[in-house]
């Protein structure tokens, strides 16, 4: 193996890498139940730190404006021929530097600004970028937002039907942030169909569990398909666009020269590592497990009492109602936090609190399922939480509690970190 002649991180700004082996000790020490985050394995996180950060590479492949490119070429054609196979789809650009992005370019391969879009509201689980007042899609398009039924906090289908039919967006999106049940992408087909609209499916929260066939695909249907590649997919932090090759110029004009320049070449490497990983037959246990996870711990929070709204939850997410606890999401969240418990505060549909305190909080399985834990471990967490989520301002339950989590955590190495 060749040896570094250069100093080491640890010796060039040991501030940095004391922080780095920091948030390696939280990461291992805590429970992670945030839904959007995971553990990527040691591989994608090499390919991630890779030399090929040096790498400037504006343009496609075999479509450069620098030379050098040689090896850039065949690393980006590996990760788009592996995400082909992966989500059976017939063009990928794997360059947008996130989802954000990602959904951005979209937007400007097909809209001009003051078009009409639709999208799931940010209050019923949508996302910011789908048409929310405070993100440049709500700001340069005219959004409409449709929304879930009272009675299930389930998508309307109705509702979103008879918006298209009064709106005639340009572009209605299907997906969302923190919507728990599986969506029917065929049912947004025939109303994108019915309007004339661009069907766009943002799919950044359950691309790891289409990948691993435990939620359906819209690689049939949907004209577009965005989604970033990490969170259940446990790649990089990167964005990726997938569509029907009709559209494939307009969205790789979009992304560059459109919205970027060069693409972030160790991303892609690890973005055609990750794909690797999904492709293998492990990937699909995986998958079935955080589904498996995510039930048995919305469940478990049901059975102490806990109001989980539409009822339970067919992805990697719950969202739970604390409004019956009396303990508002960000007071819950911030005391599981110091119990070693990681999760986010969330506004539950129809919540009568605001968006920074709101009543609820977001739980997801994905981190932990890569650790190993099972059915039986949810049982634990959940019972965790239910003492925190009682005593939020009792610290002496706190420090215990983020004891046991502390020792349990031992039985369960987290991937890509060195022990």
């Amino acid at each position: 193996m060749p040896s570094w002649k250069e100093p080491s991180l640890a010796q060039v700004d040991p501030e940095i890498a004391k922080l780095i082996e920091d948030e390696q000790r939280l990461e291992a020490r805590t429970i992670r139940l945030i839904p959007s985050e995971n553990y990527a394995s040691r591989a994608v996180i090499e390919a991630s730190g890779s030399l090929l950060a040096n790498k400037y590479s504006e343009g496609y492949a075999r479509k450069r404006y620098y030379e050098g490119q040689q090896i850039v070429d065949a690393v980006e054609e590996l990760a788009i021929a592996r995400m082909k196979q992966l989500f059976s789809v017939e063009h990928v650009n794997v360059q947008p530097y996130s989802g954000s992005p990602a959904n951005l370019a979209v937007y400007f391969a097909f809209c001009k600004p003051g078009d009409t879009i639709m999208g799931l509201g940010l209050p019923s689980g949508g996302h910011l970028t789908h048409g929310w007042s405070v993100s440049i899609s709500g700001a340069y398009f005219k959004a409409v937002q449709y929304g879930v039924r009272e009675s299930d906090q389930r998508i309307d289908m109705d509702q979103v039907r008879d918006l298209a039919k009064q709106h005639r967006p340009k572009l209605l999106w299907c997906g969302g942030s923190a919507y728990p049940r599986l969506l029917d992408f065929q049912a947004f087909r025939d109303i994108a169909t019915e309007v004339g609209a661009i069907l766009v499916a943002d799919i950044a929260h359950i691309a790891g569990l289409i990948a691993g066939g435990v939620h359906p695909s819209p690689n049939l249907v949907a004209d577009v398909i965005t989604t970033t590649t990490h969170k259940t997919l446990r790649g990089p932090r990167g964005g990726m666009i997938m569509c029907k090759k009709e559209h494939a110029a307009a969205i790789d004009k979009a992304v560059f020269p459109g919205l970027q320049g060069g693409p972030h070449n160790h991303t892609t490497a690890s973005i055609a590592v990750a794909a690797h990983e999904a492709l293998q037959p492990s990937f699909k246990v995986y998958a079935q497990q955080v589904v498996d996870n995510s039930k048995a711990l919305a469940s478990a929070l049901f059975e102490r009492g806990y109001h989980v709204t539409t009822g339970g939850t067919d992805n990697h997410l719950a969202l739970i109602d604390l409004s019956k606890q009396g303990v508002p999401g960000k007071v819950a969240a911030k005391a599981l936090d110091r119990a070693g418990i990681v999760l986010n505060y969330n506004s539950v549909p129809f919540d009568k609190r605001k968006p920074f305190d709101p009543s609820g909080v977001r739980i997801g399985t994905p981190a932990i399922t890569s650790r190993g834990m099972k059915e039986p471990e949810m049982a634990r967490v959940a019972e965790w939480m239910h003492r925190v989520i009682a005593k939020t301002d009792d610290d002496k339950t706190i420090d215990a509690v983020r004891g046991e989590v502390e020792e349990f955590c031992k039985a369960f190495p987290a991937p890509g970190i060195p022990t």
